[in-house]
């Protein structure tokens, strides 16, 4: 592969190359985590939820969590065709990592040379695959092929049918991850700025008239099954309501976003300042205006994890690829270095392909974690499982054809996360309200916690007070598998 990389004429290049090439190396750094119990907690809630639909419930109903429905689609739709299959879950996450590339390439080319947009590319399913939990299928990897596509075609395309087409895709993103809905309004205020500067302005209204009218189809294909069943309040309390609610959570600040937004506009300004790309070019406000409203939605949730920058990469990879290629050209007889680096840089894969053979030998199978072995425990020493209770590796409820104890137990943590009670109709107020009711009401026979972590986040004292006092009392420490603790109610 690094021979075939290093003789590439890259004005030879054609769309078939690139994806050939962008998909081998997305499947064989995401490869070895097709087999991981999982990788990110919320990956496991939306297989849940996904799963949920799958059996004929549509999401929020049976179980909740803070995403819109288009997410738990992707989720529904491969376990309805390949059934439960972590293999097909995380296959189709590194396909959509590959042409989340493919289409990065493509808005690339338009604005600088081939080399640069298929180095851009590259490293596009690197920042998507590595460095933290982004080696399994996260929210923000639907919602930015979607958004990513649709921005593709604005690059390219010029009539009312494919502005359309890309109000579609933008919706898409949207309804997969609703702080998408910031640089889709960017875009539209560009889109008019941009007519009222070139005195285009009644064609830009129409053009933007045709993506709404995509947009709006969007929204509302999610909206249609709630409104068959009489449910619209549910669709629209979950969708739009919570997801503020959450934002204005007592943890959530908009000053924890400035290192992270801080760093970005640093970034953008010191590539402007030295005139590193040409900031009169219009794919390049594109991009620009399009960071600005995602780095806006972070300030406003309050909020950055490692896994929402996934939102910003294929964006910010452009400019500073452009940059890159402005700084004098690396001697030849440093290429070795370069090339060691570039084969350094899956380190994570590395270690995780020897992790699955290590479990093989060890355990029979390359599927690996407590998510797995711990059904497998209760499976084989023939436990309660219809009420259990997962406070951790919660996809355990998937491998064993069980739902959690409540509604505001899909998620763990949602129990901590009390103003989103009234958006999923749940009948307690308080999250140690929830705790109690599940804990002394259900009374669940065997209840999962991880060695080493408390159960519940470190400032929320009074639930894991609470919970540690109550597990001391009324359960026994069955077995400890890995880090997984097996608790078994006393009779």
């Amino acid at each position: 592969m690094l021979k075939k990389l290093r003789s590439l004429r890259y004005q030879d290049l054609n769309w078939k190359t690139v994806v050939f090439i962008l998909v081998i190396i997305s499947i064989f750094i995401r490869f070895p985590f097709f087999f991981r119990d999982y990788v990110d907690r919320d990956e496991s809630t939306f297989i849940l939820m996904g799963q949920s639909w799958v059996n004929g419930h549509l999401p929020y109903t049976q179980l909740w969590d803070l995403k819109p429905p288009i997410t738990f689609l992707y989720f529904a739709i491969i376990i309805k065709i390949f059934g439960k299959s972590f293999f097909a879950i995380r296959f189709f996450g590194s396909l959509l990592v590959a042409f989340t590339a493919l289409f990065t390439y493509g808005i690339a080319s338009k604005i600088t040379s081939k080399k640069i947009a298929f180095w851009v590319a590259i490293f596009c399913v690197f920042f998507q695959s590595l460095f933290g939990s982004l080696q399994g299928v996260m929210s923000e990897h639907i919602c930015t092929f979607f958004f990513v596509a649709g921005l593709f075609i604005l690059f390219t395309k010029e009539n009312s049918k494919w502005f359309f087409t890309a109000g579609l895709l933008l919706g898409l993103s949207v309804m997969s991850k609703l702080n998408m809905a910031y640089p889709v309004l960017s875009l539209g205020i560009f889109y008019l700025w941009e007519g009222l500067r070139n005195k285009q302005l009644w064609i830009h209204l129409k053009y933007l008239v045709f993506m709404g009218v995509g947009f709006v189809v969007t929204v509302l294909c999610t909206l249609l099954p709630y409104y068959l069943q009489g449910i619209s309040d549910v669709w629209w309390k979950s969708i739009f309501e919570a997801p503020l609610a959450y934002s204005e959570g007592k943890f959530h600040s908009p000053w924890k976003t400035l290192p992270y937004v801080g760093t970005i506009v640093l970034l953008l300004g010191g590539i402007f300042y030295f005139k590193w790309v040409d900031w009169k070019s219009k794919g390049i406000q594109l991009l620009t205006i399009v960071v600005v409203g995602i780095l806006f939605s972070y300030v406003q949730a309050g909020k950055v994890n490692g896994h929402y920058l996934i939102q910003l990469y294929p964006f910010i990879l452009i400019p500073l690829g452009m940059a890159v290629s402005k700084l004098p050209a690396i001697p030849k007889k440093f290429s070795p270095i370069v090339i060691v680096l570039l084969i350094l840089i899956p380190m994570e894969s590395y270690l995780e392909y020897e992790n699955i053979v290590s479990n093989k030998l060890k355990k029979g199978s390359f599927y690996n974690g407590e998510g797995i072995d711990v059904p497998r425990y209760i499976l084989d020493h023939k436990l309660e499982t219809e009420n259990i209770f997962f406070t951790e590796y919660h996809i355990g409820y998937w491998m064993l054809d069980e739902l959690p104890p409540t509604i505001a137990a899909t998620h763990p943590s949602n129990i901590g996360r009390e103003q989103l009670f009234p958006y999923m109709g749940n009948p307690r107020k308080t999250g140690l309200e929830e705790l109690q009711y599940i804990m002394e009401v259900i009374q669940p026979k065997i209840v999962v916690a991880r060695k080493g972590k408390r159960i519940f986040y470190e400032k929320l004292v009074q639930y894991n007070t609470y919970i540690d006092a109550y597990l001391a009392q009324n359960y026994e420490l069955r077995a400890t598998v890995d880090r997984g603790l097996i608790y078994q109610r006393l009779e």
